[in-house]
């Protein structure tokens, strides 16, 4: 715990230093780790300020939200770091870990990935097997590529700000 501490400390200094410092982001992750969520916030939202478009920021953000039960904040935080980077792993699993635990539930897996790994079944068993069947497929079944592409859309435009909540 001593290295945690220590880790801390001099991001701390890094960050009293130079208030424009993208340390600000390691420093959130580290207090958010530390359950430190309160804290976490509020340096993001300060870090933030300098550096808006700093998107793994603004998961912190998301994620120390979401453990301060801020479902709403933590899903604009989520959404806006999908719209601008939509194959960010963490956001679209921070999303999804969310989203089941509003509704009481285990997050389960992308059923794209099922369709994908299904699709790589048949292709790997056609080739083995010489049979045909990839091309006893209907031709309805969604091509995988267009499967994923759905399924990491948006239509949502959360903006481009952070969320303010002077009780932080």
């Amino acid at each position: 715990m001593a290295t945690d501490s220590s880790r801390l400390d001099v991001l701390r200094r890094r960050v009293q230093q130079d208030p424009a410092s993208i340390a600000f982001a390691p420093l959130a992750e580290e207090l958010r780790r530390a359950g430190e969520h309160y804290e976490a916030v509020r340096v993001c939202l300060a870090g933030l300020e300098h550096h808006p478009a700093f998107l793994s920021a603004r998961v912190t953000l998301g994620r120390a939200l979401a453990a301060l039960d801020q479902y709403q904040e933590a899903r604009t935080e989520f959404e806006y770091v999908l719209k601008v980077a939509p194959d960010n792993l963490l956001a679209s699993r921070s999303l999804a870990e969310l989203e089941a635990q509003s509704l009481g539930a285990a997050p389960q897996q992308n059923p794209s990935l099922e369709e994908l790994e299904a699709w790589l079944a048949r292709i790997e068993a056609d080739r083995a097997g010489g049979g045909s069947s990839v091309q006893s497929e209907s031709p309805s079944d969604p091509v995988p590529s267009r499967a994923v592409r759905d399924e990491f859309g948006s239509e949502n435009d959360p903006g481009g700000s952070a969320p303010r909540n002077p009780s932080y």
